[in-house]
């Protein structure tokens, strides 16, 4: 199961980040500019916050558990969910918690 995970983390890192790539090419690279298409609409507000929220969630049990593990690897899922998205911190985050067992 472990190598499902880490297929979909890369997955996860590859496919959202096209249509990122895809979109900053069309609209210049404005970081500002993407927060604003994000919010477009309540639909898309509503995706953002509903992925915030999550990776929010996802950093908080990723601290917890790294801590009570002293497993500090297990915090590099921490910037990927921030710096990628969900589709990518969480399931790198379950590869990495299933590597030693």
């Amino acid at each position: 199961m472990k190598y499902v995970f880490l297929a979909l983390a890369v997955w996860g890192s590859i496919h959202p980040m096209a249509y990122f790539i895809q979109w900053f090419n069309a609209n210049g690279y404005d970081l500002m500019a993407m927060v604003d298409a994000w919010h477009v609409n309540a639909a898309t507000s509503g995706l953002v916050w509903d992925l915030t929220i999550a990776a929010v969630a996802l950093t908080l049990w990723v601290i917890w558990e790294a801590v009570q593990k002293r497993d500090w690897l297990r915090l590099i899922a921490i910037p990927a969910t921030f710096c990628i998205g969900v589709s990518c911190g969480l399931p790198l985050y379950l590869y990495l918690r299933m590597r030693r067992g």
